[in-house]
Formats: structure tokens, C-alpha cells, sequence
């Protein structure tokens, strides 16, 4: 038997410690770093991202501020404030805004927000900005991005300090599909082009609606959805999901959660991004074999967002519709489409 070198062996020993004591520094940097983690999970046919970011997972509050006390035993009774994955559903009277807001303050956020304001949709814009500047994310960095084909249309707004305004020139087009259909892939290079880690979050929001109330850090979160008001009292079998299985926006009978809008979503900058990404490609691969989905992006956005579960939903308040009574669960209306004639708006 040969005989053993006790020098080697104990180098050996202290290479192999050493090695293992790096690996778990780096694995534990990696882990713990609030920059961009990403996970994914096979549940059957579904897929779902969680990301954690410094934005959205540390919440700190700071030291002194006096609140209320919270109640897990007294609340909203009325309507549903949780959904089955466990993401909130805001509603009012489901968060402390002094509480949220201080927060928020606390991580020095900004916010972006793009708005299509295509051929006649330019005339909502103003209003628009007008109602956003008081009650969007009143108090926080907010960058507004409007796309339009009328520059010189585009209304002069006073906006409230740390706010600013951007346009950008996009082409027309004869079909108001077609224009609904390019958002995702403008949201998606905007974000790619421009944001460079100076945005944290970001939402997507219709033009020809107005702000009525407060818009503001309660709806922060990773993937942000919003119920669609003209169909949450229905069953599913409603929802007016793409249901040929040919188009990658299908939804089968007996499947999807919630019908969602496609005028108002938003999240963190690196999942919108990602559903953009998703939806752009999605559509692009549907109209190569001459499908379009039954309702554009927002039928690709149901779709995404079945599998990517969203990780908080706004409620109807969040976008009401003018013509619609207020339900009774419905204690105020934060955001709503306007009123209109699409005969006289639409190109088709």
C-alpha cells in the first residue's frame, strides 16, 4: 500500500474548503442581490416568472410615523381583496396611503408612463395630462412618454416639479387594430432604448381616459394588472378571450382568471418589458399565418397574464368606463374612459 503524503492531503483539504467557501459567497451574492433574480416554475402548461427587485420586495418604514393601527379582523366585507395566488386586489379602503407614500419616498422612485395619442385620440390628450400631473403618483418623479403623429397638436401642459414630458413622432395608420397592435413592440424599445436603470416602474395607460382621484403608490408592484369594469360581476365563460386554440392569445373554455384591460397595466420596467417582449412576438407570429387576435394586444395581455400571474390587481376603480353606473362596491372612481363616439375617432 502506497504510503500517504500528509502535505498533500491537507493542500488538497484547504483547495477543496477554499473552492466551496467561493462557491457559497457566490451563490449567496448572486441570491441576495436585489438587482434582477429571476425564477421560473412548471405548473402543467403554466409557466410563472417571479422577479424580486429592491423596489418592490424591501419595504421600509420610516422611523416615527404614526398610523393607524392595521386589522386583520376588520376590513372590506364587500368584494374580494385577495386573489387565489395570493396577490392583493386594491380596492378602497385596503391600504394607508400616508403609510405606502412614506415608504416610497423612502427608495427615491420614478415612475414612467406612456400614452398613444394616434389621429384624432389627440384630442383626449390634454385632459389627459391635465388630470394625470394632479393625481398620478402626485409627489413622486413621474416621466410621461406620449406617442403621437400630430407633433404640433400636441397640448402645452404645465407640469408639477420633478415631472417631465416627452414626445415621440410614430406613423399613422388606416386601422385603429394596427395601432393597438404596435404598442407593445413601442413599449418594449422605449424601454430597451431609453430607461438605462433610471426608471424603476412603469405603466401603460389609455388616452382617452381621464384621472379622478388619487393614482399612487398602492398600485405599485411587479406585474400590475387591472380588472376590466365591463366584466368583473361575470362568470369566465363571458370574458371575451380569443378562443380559437390557432392564435397564440387562446384561452380555452374553463381557463383564465380575471378579464384584464388593455388600457391600463404596468409593473416593474423588467417585467413589462418582458410582457411586451412576449406579446409583441406573439402577435408578429400570429399575423405571419394571417390571425389577429379578437381583441389585439389586450387579447395577447390575457393571455400572458393567465400564465404570468400578476403579482397585485388594481380593481375597476382603476379604470371605470363614464358611460357605466358606479356599482355599489365601487366607492370612487380613480380613472375612467371618457364618453365617446368612435365613428368619429377611428380611421376604420
Amino acid at each position: 500500500m502506497a504510503k500517504v503524503n500528509s502535505k498533500a492531503v491537507i493542500v488538497i483539504l484547504f483547495i477543496t474548503v477554499l473552492l466551496g467557501l467561493l462557491y457559497v459567497c457566490q451563490y449567496y451574492r448572486i441570491s441576495l442581490s436585489f438587482e434582477e433574480t429571476w425564477k421560473t416554475e412548471k405548473e402543467g402548461s403554466q409557466t410563472i416568472r417571479i422577479s424580486h427587485s429592491s423596489t418592490d420586495v424591501h419595504l421600509e418604514s420610516p422611523p416615527g410615523l404614526k398610523y393607524s393601527q392595521p386589522s386583520i379582523v376588520h376590513g372590506r366585507t364587500d368584494v374580494v381583496t385577495v386573489t387565489p395566488w395570493l396577490a392583493p386586489v386594491v380596492w378602497e379602503g385596503t391600504f394607508n396611503e400616508l403609510l405606502l407614500d412614506s415608504i416610497y419616498k423612502k427608495k427615491n422612485i420614478t415612475v414612467a408612463a406612456t400614452v398613444f395619442a394616434v389621429g384624432k385620440y389627440i384630442m383626449f390628450l390634454k385632459d389627459f395630462l391635465e388630470t394625470a400631473d394632479k393625481h398620478f403618483f402626485a409627489g413622486f418623479r413621474v416621466d410621461f412618454y406620449v406617442f403621437t403623429d400630430r407633433l404640433n397638436e400636441v397640448p402645452k401642459v404645465n407640469m408639477a416639479a420633478g415631472r417631465t414630458l416627452t414626445v415621440r413622432s410614430v406613423p399613422s395608420s388606416n386601422r385603429w387594430q394596427e395601432i393597438s397592435a404596435r404598442r407593445m413592440e413601442l413599449i418594449q424599445k422605449l424601454i430597451e432604448e431609453t430607461f438605462q436603470n433610471h426608471v424603476d416602474y412603469i405603466f401603460c395607460l389609455d388616452v382617452d381616459s381621464k384621472f379622478h382621484g388619487r393614482w399612487g403608490t398602492e398600485s405599485l408592484g411587479g406585474l400590475v394588472a387591472v380588472i376590466h369594469p365591463g366584466y368583473y360581476r361575470d362568470n369566465r365563460s363571458r370574458f371575451p378571450y380569443e378562443r380559437r386554440p390557432a392564435s397564440r392569445a387562446y384561452v380555452a373554455p374553463g381557463e383564465g382568471d380575471f378579464y384584464y384591460c388593455g388600457g391600463a397595466f404596468g409593473g416593474l420596467v423588467q417585467e413589462v418589458h418582458q410582457l411586451a417582449k412576449t406579446c409583441r412576438n406573439n402577435f408578429e407570429d400570429d399575423a405571419k399565418e394571417g390571425i389577429e387576435a379578437a381583441w389585439q394586444e389586450e387579447s395577447h395581455l390575457n393571455r400572458y397574464m393567465w400564465i404570468n400571474k400578476p403579482s397585485k390587481v388594481l380593481s375597476p376603480e382603476y379604470l371605470w368606463q363614464d358611460f357605466k353606473q358606479r356599482n355599489p362596491e365601487v366607492l370612487l372612481i380613480r380613472f375612467s374612459g371618457v364618453i365617446k363616439n368612435y365613428a368619429n375617432i377611428r380611421p376604420n
